[in-house]
């Protein structure tokens, strides 16, 4: 009998052909979903049916009691190499291998400059105003060189960013739990002595952790209050990380410069999310990850995950166990932990 495999969150409908299912195709069948299925009910009846299901990071989450709900499934592909939201326990249980794919850090990181370059200098704006045939230019731009850019985590991801403000001759420091100075000196950049006083010195602050209990909350209102009112927020990680209330509050009271958000509490975003009118706020929709190369990764090797799984030499099994947060690669909030 044939086997049948889901692909979840395809909103852009490019899983089949960005990679090649040659291998699997005399032996399953595709079906992409590009619609988010937003509880477990629907999830389950969405799944039932199904053998295998790729996943993309952290968007979906398996925890026990929709697995159990599962009984055909034996096989959870998710693309990267870290995945907070499978139960994998139950997964065991059940009989369900549960395997990940390589993932770049580049894609983030270009994303995290972009946000970063579109609040400096007014992109959206200025850009919007232009088509629209509003006022010849409205802002002055923030300038990156001679500025301090602060960085909370100096792992892959974290260390390319802080390249990046090197080369634009801008100060950068960096800050976490488990960072040392010989790291901070490795990279380049300048060892923060607390997390306050990153905060109190930084023009532009980007979040580059992993989620988990220490850095859950790690900035609330308290945190956030520490930064200059010409200081941006950058989030690229995980939302949970920065508490959403208080960063609301601060960019409708005006008591920063600006944020740029690319993880939310829940996603897709509702319809009626405050973060989707929220004034001085650049937002994408969790795109960190989203880029034609990591895609032709995360799918090429699900196609190889699945022939190696139907050949009985599983690759790429998880969980794997989690890196200290110094060199942790930040995966998803997504974001709440989906990326």
């Amino acid at each position: 009998m044939r086997l049948r495999c889901a692909v979840l969150d395809d909103f852009q409908r490019v899983a089949t052909e960005i990679a090649d299912w040659s291998p699997v195709a005399d032996d399953v069948d595709v079906v992409s979903f590009d619609t988010h299925f937003g509880d477990e009910d629907a999830l389950a009846a969405a799944l039932a049916g199904f053998d295998i299901v790729v996943t993309l990071r952290e968007r979906v989450a398996f925890p026990a009691s929709l697995i159990a709900r599962l009984p055909r499934l034996r096989l959870i592909v998710a693309s990267g190499m870290r995945n907070s939201v499978i139960d994998y326990a139950a997964a065991e249980a059940h009989g369900v291998t549960v395997c990940g794919t390589a993932s770049s850090s580049a894609p983030p990181v270009e994303l995290t400059w972009a946000l970063i370059l579109g609040l400096a200098r007014g992109i959206v704006r200025e850009g919007n105003g232009l088509r629209e045939g509003g006022p010849w230019q409205q802002t002055v731009g923030a300038d990156l060189h001679g500025r301090r850019l602060g960085l909370l985590g100096l792992g892959k991801i974290g260390s390319r960013v802080a390249g990046v403000g090197l080369a634009f001759g801008m100060g950068v420091s960096a800050w976490s739990r488990n960072l040392t100075r010989e790291r901070a000196d490795e990279v380049g950049v300048e060892l923060a002595p607390s997390k306050e006083a990153l905060l109190r010195d930084a023009d532009f602050v980007s979040v580059h952790l992993a989620l988990g209990d220490r850095t859950r909350g790690l900035l609330g209102p308290a945190e956030l209050a520490l930064l200059k009112p010409t200081a941006y927020l950058i989030n690229t990680s995980r939302a949970a990380i920065v508490d959403q209330d208080a960063l609301l509050a601060a960019l409708h009271e005006g008591r920063i410069a600006g944020a740029g958000v690319d993880v939310f509490d829940t996603e897709p975003l509702p319809a009626g999310h405050p973060m989707r009118t929220a004034p001085r706020l650049l937002a994408t929709p969790h795109l960190g990850y989203v880029s034609q190369a990591n895609y032709a990764t995360y799918y090429g090797q699900a196609v190889e995950a699945i022939r190696a799984h139907l050949d009985g030499s599983p690759v790429r099994r998880l969980p794997v166990t989690p890196a200290p947060d110094a060199q942790a690669v930040p995966t998803r909030s997504d974001s709440a932990g989906r990326a």
